[in-house]
Parts: C-alpha cells; structure tokens; sequence
C-alpha cells in the first residue's frame, strides 16, 4: 500500500512539475509574441507618421507652385 501511494504521489509530483514548466514556456512564448507584436506595431505607426509627414511637404510644395502659377497666370492676362 505504501509503494502505490508513493508512486502515485510521484506521478502527481511530477506531473504537477512538467506542468508548471510548460505553462512558464507557454508563458514566454506569449510573452516574447506581445513584445514582436508590440514592436511590429510602434514601427508601422513610425512608418505612417513618416508617410504623413511627407505628403504634408509635399502638399506645402505643390500648393506653393500652383500659387506661383496662379500669380504668373493673373499678370499675363492682366497684360493687354
């Protein structure tokens, strides 16, 4: 009676035990993909900030030209 209630005391350890250390690999591995995730995101967000940047020069630029043309536009038929 002793060695049953031994073994399976041990077993019941030991189960407990691989558990416990898959569920702290679980647990890394979950973390580790949050923190990729996290990462992944903060970098598209750089990405779309640089992308809205540029087009705001770009727009500064082309409007700025299109008023040159305007203006340029305006004297010529101002001329007789």
């Amino acid at each position: 009676m002793v060695e049953i209630l031994s073994a399976v005391t041990g077993a019941s350890l030991s189960a407990a035990i691989y558990a416990y250390g898959g569920s702290r690999i679980k647990r890394r591995d979950v973390e580790d993909s949050v923190l990729r995730l996290t990462m992944a995101v903060e970098s598209v967000a750089e990405k779309i900030q640089q992308l809205h940047d540029d087009f705001r020069n770009d727009k500064v630029e082309v409007f700025g030209r299109l008023n040159q043309i305007e203006q340029r536009i305006a004297k010529l038929e101002a001329k007789p």
